[in-house]
């Protein structure tokens, strides 16, 4: 359940999303929807509006994590937080804690309830899978893929083609035995294959972005994904075509700075 900040003046602009995007992450492999979505809320300095109010997810609490200064470095952050950008229509929700086991359905549920009722116009959910169980033609190409749902596809499905992106195959239901029968299979993708089919059931305007990784510094794999992000939605003005110069649009959050933990202590030497 979305709850708005009290801030005074926000008023029903807290709450009214009608015709925005709402962009959020899987918690999947490596994080990487979650640290993409990161590096969206920072360059675009975007303002918290609200909270979404689960028992889905781990509760936590932390300071805040794209502190600019002294005076607002001790405001607190918690698991489930909602940021919008009026601008660009764009509401940005972050999951920041891992689900309770079994709560994924509830969750997608009262999720797609809130897009409904806030009448944003589509999702765009930033996901990962894990690299080592890709099959022989998802290792062909680029990392990343796309998934659209049927009334999105009908929309935007001719960009797709024209960006030359490569749509998520479908693998065996049963290799080896029937390799006819084709089934969606996102391994490490957490909420990405429930939320997805569920979107295509209640007639919801989705996109799952994804990017193939395995554990470990997933800080390239995000700049990655919000990159091919950046092609399709035009965040922030692209400055140059060569990908590997395109890290140094984003803006990366002070939280990052602790995201291997503190360093080794001099007195280990």
């Amino acid at each position: 359940m979305f709850v708005p900040c009290d801030r005074g003046g926000g008023g029903s602009a807290g709450s009214d999303f009608k015709g925005f995007t709402l962009l959020m992450p899987a918690v999947s492999v490596g994080n990487v929807g979650q640290l993409a979505i990161d590096l969206v809320i920072s360059t675009l300095d975007m303002t918290k509006v609200g909270y979404f109010y689960t028992d889905c997810l781990v509760p936590m609490v932390g300071n805040n994590p794209y502190a600019t200064a002294e005076e607002n470095s001790m405001e607190l952050s918690i698991n489930a937080e909602v940021y919008s950008l009026p601008s660009k229509k764009l509401v940005v929700l972050q999951i920041r804690s891992p689900f309770i086991k079994n709560k994924y359905r509830p969750f997608c549920q009262t999720l797609l309830s809130w897009v409904k009722s806030s009448k944003c116009a589509r999702i765009v959910l930033l996901s990962s899978s894990h690299a080592y169980q890709r099959d022989d033609e998802q290792l062909l190409g680029t990392p990343l893929r796309y998934l659209l749902t049927p009334d999105l596809e009908k929309a935007v499905g001719g960009l797709m083609q024209e960006l030359s992106w490569k749509e998520m195959e479908k693998v065996a239901a049963y290799p080896g035995i029937n390799d006819t029968e084709k089934v969606l299979h996102i391994p490490g993708g957490g909420i990405t294959k429930l939320l997805f089919t569920e979107s295509c059931s209640k007639g919801i305007q989705m996109a799952v972005l994804l990017k193939f990784c395995s554990e470990g510094d997933n800080i390239p794999d995000a700049f990655a994904l919000v990159s091919y992000l950046n092609e399709w939605l035009q965040l922030i003005k692209s400055e140059s075509n060569n990908s590997t110069d395109s890290s140094s649009q984003w803006k990366i959050p002070s939280s990052w700075r602790l995201l291997f933990g503190n360093g080794l202590p001099p007195a280990l030497f």
